[in-house]
């Protein structure tokens, strides 16, 4: 099931993680998980750079180490770069040992990459342990999100991942986007009306 508009139930599971900021100021924080991933970043750097808009970028640290420098060129645009797991790990499915070691090789990657270090996190598929996550909010910052627009879905046409995100989004709003070969397509037909959107409703894009 795909959960567009997170409910309150779920993020009390989870104390301490940031599902979104405030309702009283004008921004939404705008997120792009799983690149770099050629033809796909790209296209999402091209379209956010045509508003002067804003985004977090969660990257998976095998696409950074197999394509530096398209991640780099995120970051020269002035986007935030997060930690998304070195190989896109299920966090339910792996051990704490082997996960804590694929969050320090993705820091890794992105230091030497990049040259920086990345203070925020946010777990593949949203799904972790509480023993990792408590481990993991000891270095970083674990941001989650309250609209997820499932693009990566297939069974969504792009008409309702638009109009689901679109009608979820609110003040404060962390919103979900995927830069990876599954949303090629579907990222082309929603990305350009959403950003359209969310500066007819006058709002801010801004950095996690």
């Amino acid at each position: 099931m795909v959960f567009h508009h997170v409910p309150q139930w779920i993020k009390m599971w989870y104390p301490g993680f940031i599902w979104n900021h405030s309702r009283q100021e004008s921004k939404v924080y705008l997120t792009f998980d799983d690149g770099p991933v050629p033809g796909v970043t790209e296209y999402v750097l091209e379209e956010l750079s045509k508003r002067d808009m804003k985004a977090t970028f969660f990257m998976v640290g095998e696409n950074v180490r197999k394509h530096p420098a398209l991640a780099l060129a995120v970051v020269n645009a002035e986007h935030r770069i997060g930690n998304h797991t070195q190989r896109h790990l299920r966090g339910m499915e792996t051990d704490l040992e082997t996960y804590l070691a694929d969050v320090k090789d993705c820091d890794q990657v992105i230091i030497d990459q990049l040259g920086l270090r990345p203070h925020l996190f946010r777990p593949p598929y949203g799904r972790m342990t509480s023993k990792q996550a408590n481990k993991i909010k000891k270095s970083h910052q674990i941001i989650m999100w309250d609209v997820l627009s499932g693009d990566y879905d297939s069974r969504l046409s792009a008409t309702t991942c638009l109009a689901k995100t679109k009608k979820y989004t609110q003040e404060g709003s962390i919103v979900v986007f995927h830069d990876q070969e599954k949303t090629r397509a579907v990222i082309r037909k929603v990305l350009p009306d959403y950003l359209d959107f969310i500066r007819q409703k006058n709002l801010e894009t801004a950095l996690l």
